[in-house]
């Protein structure tokens, strides 16, 4: 890896238990433009729910949503998987470290 440009950046994450296998099940806003695109979205959610069902069912697991204020004022928000088990918090709510690293990198 060569030489580039490293940028720290700090925010807040709140920690919560999500069923992973249903974050795949989301309704955007083109969905709710028109009613043909309201039941293309049903069918499809619809879809997601049973090959849920059939792998056994929701997984639950543990993600940090990320938040943080770029260099141009947006904000910023990711989610980070924290695994099956309860992460060693004692809140909720902690501090988070984003590190940003910009670089070259050779075919």
């Amino acid at each position: 890896m060569d030489e580039g440009i490293k940028k720290e950046f700090r925010g807040e994450a709140r920690i919560g238990r999500v069923m992973k296998n249903i974050a795949a099940i989301s309704l955007k806003p083109e969905d709710l433009s028109n009613p043909i695109a309201m039941q293309m979205a049903f069918s499809r959610i619809y879809e997601a729910m049973m090959k849920i069902i059939e792998e056994g069912g929701p997984k639950p697991t543990y993600v940090a949503e990320i938040r943080f204020t770029d260099d141009l004022g947006n904000n910023v928000v990711f989610a980070v998987d924290l695994g099956s088990e309860l992460p060693p918090f004692s809140r909720d709510k902690v501090k988070a470290r984003i590190i940003v690293e910009v670089f070259e990198e050779e075919d």
